[in-house]
């Protein structure tokens, strides 16, 4: 029995208590290998067109020197995407709606960016934390601006896909939870309206996957 509105995300799936809910994450793994052994089909040219755009875009934001860099923002973006999109079907368990998840995606991706930057371009890092034309009497409340805004930013990463994806479900999940006491013909609005909303976040899935990936390049960006 559901105990409150936010119990529809609880990971509740077990065998043998095994814990079966986040092997959901991997789902995405099986539909991958189909396109080297499969003959090209529209959707694997529709992919791989899909890929090597966002390969183009992210060697545009990371420089022509790190081209090799993109590969794994393009990982990244498939990676999320996929969850997103089995999260969207029944019974499916939607990991990336957890702050678990995607704060494990998020955190160690702007870790790695501010021990590379420090370590290697300290001079460059220092340089960040005070933007060009900033009067003498500002700079102090504007490198604590830049360091709070540059040490936020795994949470704001983490924070915006989750809650994204887990507005959409509950919305899903309040309008599905009216339908037996409507008439006939108010079920036929809410299955209309339960399938406009499928498709908005469809879209929220593809759209937050790319902001996540597009953001951490940046991120990367500027520390190289």
């Amino acid at each position: 029995m559901m105990t409150n509105l936010f119990s529809v995300f609880d990971p509740t799936s077990s065998l043998m208590n095994i814990p079966l809910n986040w092997l959901s994450t991997f789902l995405g793994v099986m539909f991958l290998p189909m396109m080297y052994w499969i003959m090209p089909s529209r959707w694997s040219l529709l992919w791989n067109l899909i890929t090597s755009t966002l390969h183009k875009e992210f060697k545009i934001l990371l420089g022509s020197s790190h081209t090799g860099s993109t590969l794994m923002f393009v990982s990244l973006f498939t990676f999320i995407v996929f969850n997103n999109f089995l999260g969207l079907l029944p019974y499916v368990f939607t990991s990336t709606s957890h702050l678990i998840m995607t704060l494990a995606l998020a955190l160690p991706l702007w870790l790695a960016f501010m021990m590379f930057g420090w370590i290697n371009h300290t001079q460059h890092m220092f340089a960040h934390l005070v933007p060009q034309g900033t009067p003498d009497a500002l700079m102090p409340f504007m490198v604590l601006i830049e360091t709070i805004s540059n040490v936020i930013r795994p949470g704001t990463l983490a924070v915006r896909l989750a809650a994204n994806m887990i507005a959409g479900h509950l919305l899903l999940t309040l309008l599905g939870n009216t339908g037996p006491s409507l008439s006939t013909t108010l079920v036929f609005l809410l299955i209309m309206t339960q399938i406009l909303l499928l498709i908005l976040e469809a879209a929220v899935a593809v759209i937050q996957s790319y902001v996540f990936a597009v953001l951490s390049t940046l991120y990367a960006s500027e520390v190289v």
